[in-house]
């Protein structure tokens, strides 16, 4: 036959199983607290250094460098390239964006309207402002990732500017090239960014 051996309880002192409870209900609070507060409540832009002069209106084109990451890991998805057209006095360095609905995603869009030139900004870009539950084919965004993009920007030009300096830009590419359309050493004056 096997003994058992009794091990008397103590008492436990009045209140105590309250703060125990109260305890567990405080931990669990804090916990969803803390959850709640680290996922995205929606856009938001934090300026990292200030910029000058105006901000974009709608159709002006941005010129910035930027770095896109995922907001819950930070690991980085993208980076801008550079402008494909960096010619001094004529387009500024950065990749081109225009500031109109649809031309970007809606996030991105929205923090381009709120720059100034020289400015650096984060912008906070929940799924619904970015690709929601069905990003493009192949892209290396899962389906409800909020985004976070730390953009520089370093120009801000009006959309007839930038339409005129491309023109020119083609105009000066095919006087070099010898090609119709151009007339070899003809002088050409571009419009400096505003």
């Amino acid at each position: 036959m096997t003994e058992i051996t009794r091990v008397p309880l103590q008492p436990v002192a009045k209140g105590t199983l309250t703060k125990i409870w109260l305890g567990v209900i405080v931990a669990v609070l804090l916990g969803a607290g803390l959850a709640w507060a680290a996922v995205p409540k929606g856009f938001s832009i934090e300026t990292l250094q200030e910029g000058t002069g105006p901000n974009p209106q709608e159709g002006d084109m941005v010129f910035v460098q930027y770095i896109g990451t995922f907001a819950d890991s930070g690991e980085e998805f993208d980076r801008s390239q550079g402008s494909p057209l960096p010619i001094p006095g004529i387009f500024p360095d950065g990749a081109p964006f225009p500031v109109e609905e649809g031309a970007s995603i809606e996030g991105f869009y929205m923090g381009l309207k709120q720059v100034q030139k020289g400015g650096k900004y984060k912008l906070y870009t929940p799924a619904d402002l970015a690709y929601g539950d069905e990003p493009p084919a192949g892209a290396p965004i899962p389906p409800g990732a909020d985004l976070v993009f730390e953009i520089e920007v370093m120009d801000i030009m009006s959309r007839e500017t930038f339409d005129r300096n491309l023109m020119i830009l083609q105009q000066q590419m095919q006087s070099q090239m010898g090609m119709p359309g151009g007339e070899a050493g003809a002088p050409v004056e571009a419009v400096p960014a505003e």
